[in-house]
């Protein structure tokens, strides 16, 4: 074998230009300027061959990495770790690692204790809560924390390679959470509408009254829960009405609404728009809009957290409380106050039907 051949089978040359440099990036340039004469690392042309090689190397890591030096644990780090640290960045470098990150030593000390007695450490996706900006914030990190010795093979300080997983996680739980209400709202229209189809059969006359019935509440509760589609989590109070009593509200002022803006959250919205639901179609069928002369008066009003809503009949003809209770009356006087936590009550009064809702809204 020649020796040109054994040249090419063996490594290849090194580019003149493969070479570490104080100058390769903000951090590089940072710490090559650094006065380490006024740490206890003391200047760079001290440090030992160790302490060197595991710079360069941190330096050159694309993750976000640091390391820490010495028995006082002096912080040295890249370029991806700088934001990690926030508004600390501007004074971390060369500082003790228990001084910059004192908000999560008790938490990371065990870690750092295992570490530095020359057994490496993974974390995943572990709690901790950072002041790094001024403020509290609740974060997440996969990392690690692994032993970097000195020119004499001892322990001398660590490297961390890290990995925010924040947004990940707080995307994970708020899915969760997003699971839990669907569930629930899930409960809540099973729970109503088996408490409709009994009650309007046991209270119909006929099956046809109780097919159509049981369809046109049904149909009401579908459009009361699709009030979101559009609408997101909350909803204005004068959004839920023209959704769900729009078809009274077009075209004449037989209805006359007054009252605040008020921002009512989904489980709240939903149950509001099946009590108007129930009031206009009762109103339009025996009530004040099913007379020429009558309206109806839809006021309400916020107090802090109280919320109070009136639905007043007036010009109609002569109402008088039913026989039996029925769906509609215990959707309004005890399904519908449910929601906001308070009370409701129908009054048949001489000049028309009066209907009060009282209660507290939620966030």
């Amino acid at each position: 074998m020649t020796g040109s051949a054994q040249h090419a089978r063996g490594p290849a040359a090194r580019p003149e230009s493969a070479r570490f440099s104080w100058d390769d990036g903000p951090m590089a340039r940072a710490t090559g300027n650094f006065d380490w004469q006024t740490t206890p690392l003391g200047p760079i042309s001290g440090w030992s061959v160790a302490l060197t090689t595991a710079v360069r190397m941190m330096l050159a890591q694309r993750h976000a990495s640091c390391m820490f030096w010495g028995p006082e644990l002096i912080m040295l780090y890249n370029d991806a770790y700088a934001p990690v640290l926030g508004r600390k960045e501007a004074r971390a470098l060369g500082q003790p690692f228990q001084q910059i990150w004192a908000d999560v030593w008790d938490d990371v000390k065990p870690l750092v204790d295992q570490t530095l007695s020359g057994r490496g450490t993974y974390s995943e996706e572990m709690r901790l809560v950072m002041t790094r900006n001024g403020f509290d914030e609740e974060t997440f990190w996969t990392f690690s924390y692994s032993p970097l010795y000195d020119d004499d093979g001892s322990v001398a300080g660590l490297m961390n390679i890290t990995v925010d997983m924040t947004a990940l996680v707080l995307a994970r739980r708020n899915q969760q959470v997003m699971q839990e209400e669907l569930l629930h709202r899930i409960k809540n229209i099973l729970s109503v509408t088996s408490t409709v189809v009994s009650s309007s059969l046991r209270n119909a006359t006929s099956i046809q009254e109780a097919r159509d019935t049981v369809g046109a509440r049904i149909m009401a509760l579908a459009k009361a829960q699709g009030l979101f589609t559009g609408l997101g989590e909350s909803a204005d109070i004068t959004e839920v009405m023209a959704r769900s009593i729009g078809a009274h509200l077009v075209g004449n002022d037989r209805i006359r609404l007054s009252g605040p803006p008020v921002p009512l959250s989904s489980q709240q919205a939903v149950g509001l728009s099946l009590a108007l639901y129930e009031l206009a179609t009762n109103a339009a069928k025996y009530g004040a809009l099913a007379s020429p002369l009558g309206m109806v008066d839809l006021t309400w009003s916020v107090m802090g957290d109280d919320f109070a809503l009136d639905w007043q009949e007036t010009g109609g003809q002569v109402v008088a409380a039913p026989t039996r209770e029925g769906f509609g009356s215990r959707l309004v006087n005890m399904i519908v106050p449910a929601y906001f936590n308070g009370e409701g009550q129908a009054e048949f009064l001489p000049q028309g039907l009066h209907y009060t809702l009282r209660g507290q809204l939620t966030p």
